[in-house]
């Protein structure tokens, strides 16, 4: 700004207030002009030049976290695959239960990181099962009341092995480990929790889990038509099964058969 008020306070702060970057007093000097002007200049290019090195490395922190968000997810698929050298269960019952329980967290309204973190988690939900020895684990016919005692210590087993980890999604997986086998009427384990004392994980999976079992072929049983499945599920409605997720999985079964024939079995 080039003025003729000369020292005028007001002025200056008013101009200030405008945007106003600096003044000249009339008569303008020259030399003066063209050291502030390139002063100015300067300035201006060293903003720009400041603005875009923090554009260029809010993006490469942008592409760096989504590379360990990729590595991470990477290591859980890998660490989910542990329990399926000892389980008969299949890659894609993990799968299909993983997608089932994002699709109720999502009518739950649940928020996207925690549908995130449940899809991710999901697989989890029989970890404990590594630590139970193979001629129960594999026994091929039903287990006697102390073989199934034992089968049931891998809900605690799951959360001992995954609990005091630092990652988000393996201490959900903890949760989810030793929740997913209590019932609403508190006749489950390994606690005996009821209703809204089980976190929300482990109702979502207790239903994707159970459905997905039913509805899945295996070597001692034949796999359940979608109706008779649902009747199941209704059936043990408020009993087993949180009703309000039971009600939600009945309303979005076109999307449950979507997710089932994505990931049939060979």
């Amino acid at each position: 700004m080039i003025t003729a008020a000369g020292d005028d306070e007001n002025i200056h702060k008013k101009a200030f207030d405008l945007g106003v970057s600096d003044f000249l007093s009339k008569p303008v000097n020259a030399l003066v002009f063209e050291a502030r002007v390139e002063n100015l200049l300067s300035n201006y290019q060293n903003k720009i030049l400041l603005e875009s090195k923090a554009k260029l490395l809010e993006s490469e922190v942008e592409k760096a976290t989504k590379d360990l968000i990729k590595r991470e997810h990477e290591t859980l698929k890998i660490l989910g695959k542990t329990a399926e050298y000892k389980d008969p269960e299949t890659a894609s019952h993990v799968a299909r239960v993983s997608h089932y329980s994002k699709l109720l967290a999502k009518e739950y309204g649940l928020s996207e990181k925690e549908q995130d973190l449940i899809f991710h988690a999901a697989p989890f939900h029989d970890l404990g099962k590594v630590g139970i020895e193979d001629k129960i684990l594999l026994k091929p016919g039903r287990l006697d009341e102390d073989e199934f005692e034992i089968m049931k210590t891998h809900a605690l087993i799951g959360y001992e092995i995954l609990k005091d980890s630092k990652s988000d999604y393996l201490k959900a997986g903890a949760t989810i480990a030793l929740h997913h086998h209590e019932k609403f009427d508190g006749s489950g384990y390994p606690k005996g929790s009821k209703a809204d004392d089980i976190h929300i994980y482990g109702r979502i999976v207790a239903i994707a889990d159970v459905f997905d079992a039913l509805t899945s072929h295996r070597p001692y049983k034949k796999a359940w038509d979608f109706e008779k499945a649902l009747e199941f599920l209704q059936e043990e409605s408020s009993k087993h099964f949180d009703p309000d997720l039971v009600d939600l999985f009945v309303k979005n079964i076109e999307e449950v058969s979507k997710i089932y024939n994505s990931f049939i079995e060979a």
